[in-house]
């Protein structure tokens, strides 16, 4: 017998177990949330005795007579300190890990409650954040301290919520107490719990799977293979070439594909059962490399396809060849760039539960209705039979556009007719989701005498792995925007995504345009040498202003405001001893001629107006975008408005939460949408309007790719940025300062905090994160993907630029993905003005923070 204190209360339990556990499981202590299993994100942290403590690390029988407090032990004044400084300090953004930080903070408050940054920045080093690049997270832990000094709470300044202004995230409160419901916290009576048996081998022909002693172990409910799913078993996000389970006598991709699925009553039971299932392999040789894969002899990733070729673009405007023979100064580098793990604190995890003769399903993902799509092509049956419903999502950067658990979950709960849980554990979710997509380039710039860019050739390989997933408009857009945002027009560039048996590679914050990026900004620093000027001129010189072309042809309208964002940057750049600058753009919205609709419905019930959309937030904040645009539209006051999560059922389909796209094509269908209420508002009050529906939708209508008029419309808006990273003497980076053209910002502290969650994330990508493959075998753990800790992360300096021009959702521009694009070239050309050694590889050699 064992016995402990938890939040004030004695506890006994007789038989072992993981403290985190305990606490979940039996005492339902969901602010401690499972990350990673491993000790490595701290998402689990309690205080143990005072101590922050990972709670998946220690056994219960090692904490005998000891003292445990949860978020949910705080004392109520606590939860209001917290909750009010997470929120002003705009530190929420998944909200995964906020109560491992909230406990971290009591941990150091309770016994230094004035603590310098640094000492805030070493009391949250072993708590991992993706989001937020942690500045707002140590404010958030600074303004606490100084609440509870002070013994009372600012007094509240009440302050017109609409367009511009600040406001505390809608999900604060819940996200800081550990109260919202993640799909891994819900628990249903009756409950079982299934997965996934994954392959043995990345490439291997399965001759047999013996299902008859995982069958036969009392408590397994079902064990599935290919053979037993009604509908298609091909799955995808576009193209439907992902396997739901490998059926016998196909061949496996990658090492993440499903052999079966087992089911049971509870997850011992689950584990056991898997060890019994036997698959005989007939083993070949893994293609792992691009290059190779791509020969005509190579043997087919997907033995159903004509070749290892998944996507081709080929862009051509102008005469690049010419203007390369012709031109002053040329330059040609190689340049490649890693496969990178997106590290989301959330593990992937589904619920399904039979309903009627379809599906209910709890998800967190990046578009409910792409999983309702893929999930009702699995199962044969319509879509309407399958409802999708958004559980808060822990983060997503890409890494959950494509279906993981989703259809896996639909499968066993329609076959068994039980409610059942499917996630994946950390080592899964590192194998199994899409990656950014490596990518070997070269690049050919070139310019006149006075730096002026002439033309452009480039050709990119991109290792798309063993699955389409967006493969092809990853590729498509690293080859729309490896010109750059300048002012030329002669360009020639060559892309191929190759199939591979490496994991997957999809869409990744930044949908391949970090990778070209990359390249095309070194590049310009070596023809600004040449040329006698900086690296600072050469860009101001070219950069792309209203009126202009861009590369592709477009004609860039009146938001356009590179020029504005190197000017904000130029004093910091030119004043530095060791600083190298980079800029970037991004389209917000689909584009090329795609359709991308926003959708939002407005529900007037019990007084109040639900809205509904069916946009995933995963952590960037689209409901308290749509709130705002929607108490500007109606000038209602705020709790007026409700927001409600994604749910097919209710909320139109609003697309997917990729390409920085929801803030501008769903935030205008609120927009339009509120227009519609504000009309009937001026003649009846909101009691008068119960029962009403408003229903808005915006088409961004762009140009399709390869059209033939002379300046075609790619994207209905962009995104500029400039960034400069600046080193200190001994080469570690000092600060990093990000000058971003958004149109208008929403809510200006949550574009501050995607600034800096992107810069950080790409300050990983450009010095210290690593997805080891040997043979397409991944060997990192969550602890050994090199992310940035607290405190490692420099002074992060966000600039907004804000710059009328666009006539949609208040003139705002999505900033989701263009915040990690600049990064890493700027970093690279600092370390070039440090050491002239210039880096064409990533993570970047011979730095500091190089193992």
């Amino acid at each position: 017998m064992f016995h402990l204190t938890v939040n004030g209360t004695e506890f006994s339990l007789e038989n072992d177990k993981k403290l985190m556990r305990f606490l979940r499981d039996d005492l339902k202590l969901k602010s401690v949330k499972d990350g990673c299993s491993e000790g490595a994100c701290g998402t689990c942290t309690v205080l143990v005795d005072g101590k922050p403590t990972k709670a998946c690390v220690p056994m219960v029988s090692k904490l005998e007579g000891k003292a445990i407090v949860t978020v949910e032990g705080l004392s109520d004044w606590e939860k209001k300190v917290y909750t009010y400084a997470f929120g002003e300090a705009g530190a929420v953004q998944c909200g995964f890990c906020i109560p491992g930080m909230v406990i971290c903070a009591k941990g150091l408050l309770d016994v230094n409650p004035n603590p310098t940054r640094p000492e805030v920045a070493f009391a949250i080093r072993n708590n991992i954040c993706r989001c937020t690049g942690y500045k707002k997270i140590l404010d958030a832990i600074l303004l606490a301290a100084e609440i509870f000094r002070a013994g009372k709470l600012p007094e509240e300044k009440p302050e017109e919520v609409k367009v511009g202004t600040y406001l505390h995230r809608i999900d604060v409160e819940e996200k800081v107490l550990g109260t919202g419901e993640y799909v891994d916290d819900v628990e249903i009576e009756g409950m079982i719990y299934g997965s996934a048996l994954r392959s043995q081998h990345p490439r291997a022909v399965v001759k047999a799977i013996h299902t008859e002693k995982a069958k036969a172990l009392p408590g397994v409910v079902g064990v599935f293979t290919a053979a037993d799913i009604p509908g298609d078993n091909k799955v995808g996000h576009l193209k439907h070439d992902w396997d739901t389970m490998i059926a016998v006598g196909d061949t496996t991709h990658y090492l993440g594909d499903a052999i079966c699925l087992v089911a049971a009553e509870t997850p011992e039971i689950l584990e056991e059962a898997k060890k019994l299932v036997e698959v005989e392999y007939e083993v070949l040789e893994p293609i792992t490399d691009p290059v190779e894969a791509m020969k005509e002899d190579s043997p087919r990733v997907h033995i159903y396809s004509d070749g290892n070729i998944l996507a081709h673009e080929h862009l051509v405007r102008g005469n690049a060849r010419k203007a390369i023979e012709e031109a002053k100064y040329k330059v040609t580098r190689r340049y490649e760039t890693p496969f990178t793990e997106h590290a989301f604190l959330e593990p992937e995890a589904a619920i399904a539960m039979p309903f009627d003769d379809g599906v209910y399903i709890y998800s967190t993902d990046q578009g409910t209705y792409d999983t309702r799509k893929e999930c009702s092509i699995m199962l044969g049956i319509a879509p309407e039979k399958i409802i999708v419903e958004n559980k808060l999502v822990g983060g997503g950067f890409g890494g959950k556009e494509d279906v993981t658990v989703q259809h896996q979950a639909a499968l066993i709960a329609y076959l068994t007719k039980r409610v059942v849980k499917v996630k994946l554990t950390r080592a899964e979710s590192i194998i199994v989701h899409p990656k950014r997509h490596p990518m070997i380039m070269e690049f050919t710039t070139a310019c006149d005498e006075n730096g002026y860019l002439t033309g452009m050739q480039a050709t990119l390989i991109a290792d798309t792995g063993a699955y389409a997933s967006l493969g092809g408009p990853v590729l498509q857009r690293a080859c729309t925007h490896a010109a750059g945002p300048y002012n030329y027009q002669n360009i020639d560039i060559d892309g191929k995504a190759i199939y591979t048996n490496n994991p997957p590679a999809g869409a990744f914050r930044g949908f391949g345009v970090t990778q070209s990026c990359f390249a095309t900004e070194c590049n310009l620093n070596l023809l600004a040498d040449m040329v006698g000027i900086s690296p600072w001129e050469i860009r101001y010189r070219n950069a792309i202003r209203p009126g202009q072309e861009l590369p592709n042809g477009q004609i860039a309208d009146p938001s356009t405001g590179l020029a504005e964002t190197l000017e904000a940057v130029k004093d910091v750049f030119e004043n530095s001893k060791y600083a190298g600058v980079a800029c970037a753009m991004k389209n917000a919205g689909v584009g090329v001629g795609l359709p991308d609709t926003g959708r939002v419905r407005l529900f007037v019930k019990d007084g109040k107006v639900q809205i509904h959309a069916g946009a995933s937030c995963i952590g960037q904040g689209i409901g308290t975008v749509l709130i705002q645009m929607l108490c500007e539209a109606t000038g209602l006051p705020i709790e007026k408005l409700q927001y409600s999560r994604p749910n097919t059922s209710m909320a139109p389909d609003s697309g997917t939460t990729s390409g920085s796209r929801q803030t501008l094509v769903t935030g205008e269908a609120g927009r339009r949408a509120g227009i519609q209420l504000a009309e009937d508002l001026k003649k009846h009050t909101l009691e008068e309007l119960e029962g009403k529906e408003y229903y808005a939708e915006y088409l961004a209508k762009t140009d399709k790719m390869g059209s033939d008029k002379p300046n075609p419309v790619s994207h209905v808006a962009y995104g500029y940025a400039t960034q400069v990273c600046i080193l200190k003497e001994d080469g570690t980076v000092d600060k990093i300062v990000a000058a971003h053209d958004v149109g208008k910002a929403v809510n200006p502290k949550s574009v501050e905090g995607q600034i800096e969650g992107g810069v950080v994330m790409s300050m990983g990508y450009a010095l210290t994160e690593k997805y080891p493959l040997e043979n397409g075998v991944p060997k990192a753990k969550y602890g050994t993907l090199g992310l940035f800790r607290a405190n490692k992360v420099p002074e992060v300096e966000s600039i907004i630029i804000e710059k009328p021009g666009i006539d949609v959702a208040y003139g705002a521009i999505g900033i989701g993905e263009i915040t990690s694009i600049p990064t890493a070239p700027a970093i690279q050309a600092a370390y070039y003005k440090y050491d002239g050694k210039f880096r064409t590889t990533l993570p970047m050699e011979n730095t500091p923070y190089a193992k």
